[in-house]
């Protein structure tokens, strides 16, 4: 599948230059208090342009010189000016994104109903509750619910999925969204939403972030960032009277610049661009989510429900064996089973004519072959079959053929109900078939395993997740499916009660959990659960139920929203590690180089020898804002996720992100010192 939402590259030229504008836009009193780490950088800057100033006009004796001032100056706005264009790519990918949805919405005629007659009106007119009819080649005008007709329809302009899908009144199926095209057939639709209220305008404003609320996650974030801010403000201020006493001059500038060293600026300044490409890269799968909530709740899940049919099995139930009773010919029951078959338009029927032909050679008979009266398969009598003369032959659920064919055997009975039973007990259904009131034999059809399953429930397992098949199935069957796929639990005989008792008994437990639907009967679990993802091709009431929407319907998609849910949670927490460890790495490659001349005793922790003191401050400052630029790749692209455990991840971070930290800011500070040395200006 090619989606529509296709990735923008991280150094776009037009992203990267409107980034730059933005940058400067965000320098706004409003938008920089947003940020708490950032409006202090922001003051500071402010401050130390004052003091620059007032040296450029008359410099006061005891005043650091006026070029160190100004280099602090420009490096701290650098440092402003960063992380501002951190998030405004993140945000310019997003709205690059949003463009292309735009390009979708279209203004189309729409034929309403009103008391039973048609008017054309525009599609930005519609209103909740609106009747339109839609015909084969017409652009469907808003979100809305089929209530009458079946027509397969054109949803390439959202998915990005060029095989058309069947949508119908009535069922699961019956959702349709604005800007899709009706390929076939008649339907009448029930708008299901006001202009600027669509699915795709509701889209367009998540994929822009303009209106993204932080989540649970980054509010405590912050408020651990203001609480290490704070409390190395007390610390810097209380180094003044430290150093007048030792001797050691520390202007305001010195100050303003060790503090915006010490203070974590690098997860201050890429903290919202982190959570903006998280619900970027959501988008790219082409899930849409309604809360950033949601995608931090997909990484901590313990455990997750999947529905059977169409998730972890393929759907249709495909005819796998033909088992004749005692004392009947393969031939003669392949006959049958292809004769009452032929007006079987059901997969299962279809199925069983390609078995017949590619194991036993039977083709399928054309339709009024021979005089045959066809029979087509009835949901009222859960039988198909043909007429010959007066032969009737039938195919259909065991219990409605016994009965329909008057099969008083005992022997014939038992044997036939016991393949049956064995056939359910192995996950599969059986039919029966007869002839003219005899029973030839069973039909033994299999819902197949999709491919590829076991392996993605080892990538749970790995994740630590666990995983639940749910089912209307008896529990005979749910247990044999479940074993074939590999799932760690099931839930037979599922009705919409028993779902949501299940999510409920799982959260009573302290566990997070995860599920996939698509039917009216899935909305109150998929409410229930912390991550529902309900399938854009599902009824309204899933996809209002849920946190998420699968734009795919592809329930198999809950690997990857959890993968992507981790990996959000991976790079802030990696990222937050690495600035800790850098601000507690400058405090000791800082404060011996200002204190060993008053303090010899504190020469061994000058481990770096650096040049003077103001070339310690001046490193550090630019070391502080190239590091949040040269991280901006990796806040966008995310930390890469791999399924192991949480010690192992833990003990991965802080390998690579607490000891980078940590050796980081020593060789940076360091070679930039030489570098100061080099050109004189220290």
């Amino acid at each position: 599948m090619t989606s529509k939402l296709k990735a923008v590259s991280l150094w776009d030229g037009p992203i990267l230059r409107n980034a730059v504008v933005q940058a400067f836009a965000k320098l706004h009193p409003r938008a920089v208090m947003r940020n708490p780490v950032m409006f202090v950088v922001a003051v500071g800057s402010v401050l130390t342009t004052a003091l620059w100033l007032r040296d450029l006009l008359a410099r006061p004796a005891w005043a650091e010189p006026a070029w160190f001032t100004g280099s602090v100056t420009l490096w701290l706005w650098f440092t402003v000016l960063f992380a501002n264009f951190a998030e405004a790519v993140a945000e310019g990918r997003g709205r690059a994104q949003a463009d292309t949805l735009r390009k979708m919405r279209k203004e189309t005629m729409a034929r309403r109903l009103v008391e039973g007659r048609e008017e054309q009106v525009p599609s930005s007119v519609l209103r909740k509750g609106d009747m339109v009819v839609v015909e084969a080649g017409q652009v469907i005008p808003g979100d809305g619910e089929i209530t009458e007709g079946i027509a397969s329809v054109d949803e390439s302009a959202i998915t990005g999925e060029s095989a058309p899908v069947i949508r119908e009144s009535g069922g699961d199926r019956s959702a349709v969204t604005g800007g899709t095209r009706v390929l076939s057939d008649r339907i009448v639709v029930r708008i299901t939403s006001n202009p600027g209220e669509s699915f795709l305008d509701r889209m367009i404003t998540l994929v822009e972030g303009a209106r993204r609320q932080k989540t649970p996650n980054e509010l405590a974030l912050h408020i651990l960032l203001v609480g290490l801010t704070m409390i190395f403000l007390v610390a810097c201020v209380s180094l003044v009277p430290l150093a007048a006493y030792s001797g050691v001059t520390l202007g305001a500038t010195v100050v303003v610049a060790l503090l915006v060293c010490l203070i974590p600026t690098t997860i201050g300044g890429l903290l919202s661009a982190i959570g903006i490409a998280g619900m970027d890269r959501l988008i790219r799968k082409n899930i849409v989510a309604t809360s950033g909530r949601a995608v931090e709740a997909a990484g901590d899940v313990d455990i997750i429900l999947l529905d059977k049919t169409g998730t972890i099995t393929l759907g249709n139930r495909m005819a796998a064996e033909f088992i004749p009773l005692r004392g009947v010919a393969q031939e003669r029951l392949t006959d049958a089973a292809v004769l009452s078959s032929t007006a079987d338009d059901t997969p299962e029927g279809r199925s069983v004519l390609a078995l017949a032909d590619s194991r036993y050679g039977t083709p399928p008979r054309a339709d009024g072959n021979n005089g045959v009266t066809f029979i087509p398969f009835s949901a009222h009598t859960r039988m198909s079959g043909a007429d010959v003369g007066s032969r009737q032959v039938r195919k259909g659920a065991v219990d409605a053929v016994i009965q329909a064919s008057g099969v008083r055997d005992v022997t014939v009975l038992e044997e036939a109900r016991s393949i049956a039973r064995r056939i359910g007990d192995d996950g599969g259904t059986p039919l029966a078939v007869s002839d003219n009131g005899q029973l030839l034999g069973i039909i033994h059809l299999k819902d197949t395993v999709k491919s590829g399953m076991k392996e993605r429930f080892d990538r749970f397992r790995a994740m630590g997740i666990r995983t639940v098949m749910i089912t209307g199935d008896n529990p005979n069957t749910a247990a044999a499916i479940a074993r074939e796929a590999g799932v760690d639990d099931f839930l037979a005989q599922a009705t919409p009660e028993t779902k949501m008792q299940r999510i409920k008994d799982e959260q009573a437990r302290g566990r997070l959990v995860a599920m996939t639907g698509d039917g009216t009967n899935d909305a109150p679990a998929l409410a229930q659960a912390d991550v529902g993802v309900a399938m854009n091709s599902g009824t309204q009431a899933a996809k209002e139920a849920g946190n998420m929407v699968d734009l795919d319907s592809n329930p198999t998609k809950l690997l990857e929203v959890v993968e992507i849910g981790k990996q959000l949670l991976m790079t802030r927490g990696c990222l937050t590690t690495f600035s800790i460890a850098n601000d507690v790495a400058k405090y000791f490659a800082i404060l011996p180089a200002l204190f060993v001349v008053a303090f010899p005793e504190i020469a061994p922790l000058n481990v770096m020898g650096l040049a003077s003191p103001r070339s310690a401050i001046l490193a550090a400052v630019i070391f502080n804002a190239l590091i949040i630029i040269l991280l901006i790749p990796l806040a966008l692209r995310g930390v890469a996720y791999r399924p192991l455990g949480a010690a192992a991840l833990l003990r991965r971070s802080l390998l690579i992100y607490g000891v980078g930290g940590v050796v980081a800011p020593f060789a940076g500070i360091k070679l930039l010192d030489l570098a100061l040395s080099a050109l004189g200006l220290v």
